[in-house]
């Protein structure tokens, strides 16, 4: 089946013009209320008003109708029963009570970032000069949605809808808590975490490097120090950059730029990760909220 990417996210949010303000600072563009495009995706992040914040929808993007019908076989073949919305497939995750809705989507085909010359040790590429980033003064504005962590309480179960039924691929695994899982070339989509509650605990929006993620995520604490999470830092597992900050309603968004890029299945060696390699390669120390966001606590 071709999935290809993630497409849309839908959140439920109690304010949502709060919400949609930081999204706006973030570096998204609201083209309706609560309706919110990067610069790549379109129309990627959907806010609706809801008493506590929650994951409502994850939008998949298939690249022809005939990989809807095989999506619904394989679903139905796996004891769940997806229903037909128009032109969409929507499946809910019980786990996770999160609507997953497939619909024909173009692939995104990026256009690559002038390249920043870098110097090394005994390789001078900028002479006579200061780095590129320092002639960036335009916000930064992500390119794209590129991965979601969300929640289930039935672990086996969702990872099975995801993996067996839509054919999502695992790219690695932190034992006794979850699995990164793709569904594209990124190293990962999805990270599908067992836990006692439901709830997003981040999504991943793309910059083109280093320097956009830590203007993006200077520009946003200078604007409110309460927004800063985490970051900056090196993840491990899939190996991207990061920058986490706290929407509104509790949401975290990340920052990242690269991240491992899979496109030869059989090249991948997917691995269990214990430790703090979990977590991260470098950084901060890990700060407790990002492991118990203080919202769900109580």
């Amino acid at each position: 089946m071709a999935l290809h990417r993630l497409t849309t996210l839908s959140l439920g949010v109690p304010d949502p013009v709060a919400t949609a303000a930081f999204y706006r600072d973030f570096g998204l563009s609201e083209t309706a209320p609560g309706v919110l495009a990067t610069r790549e995706g379109g129309d990627q992040l959907r806010l609706s008003a809801a008493p506590k914040r929650r994951l409502i929808a994850l939008g998949l993007g298939v690249e022809h109708p005939d990989d809807l019908e095989r999506a619904e076989r394989g679903v139905r073949a796996i004891g769940f029963e997806p229903r037909r919305e128009g032109g969409r497939l929507v499946v809910h995750d019980p786990g996770s009570d999160v609507a997953l809705e497939l619909s024909v989507a173009p692939a995104i085909a990026p256009a690559p970032p002038a390249r920043a010359r870098l110097n090394s040790p005994g390789q001078a590429l900028r002479r006579n000069a200061r780095a590129d980033a320092f002639s960036r003064n335009d916000p930064v504005r992500p390119r794209r949605l590129g991965h979601v962590v969300f929640t289930s309480l039935d672990f086996a179960s969702s990872r099975r809808l995801f993996v067996d039924g839509l054919g999502f691929r695992v790219s690695d695994e932190l034992p006794g808590i979850g699995a990164f899982l793709r569904c594209s070339t990124d190293h990962h989509n999805v990270f599908l975490q067992e836990a006692p509650i439901r709830f997003l605990h981040h999504a991943a929006w793309e910059v083109d490097d280093a320097d956009e993620i830590g203007r993006g995520g200077k520009a946003m604490v200078d604007a409110d120090p309460s927004r800063h999470v985490w970051g900056f830092g090196r993840h491990y597992v899939g190996s991207n950059y990061f920058w986490y900050l706290r929407d509104p309603a509790g949401n975290y968004a990340e920052y990242y730029s690269d991240l491992d890029y899979v496109d030869d299945d059989a090249a991948w060696n997917p691995g269990k990760v214990e430790g703090m390699l979990g977590l991260y390669a470098w950084g901060p120390p890990v700060p407790p909220e990002f492991i118990a966001p203080p919202d769900l606590l109580g």
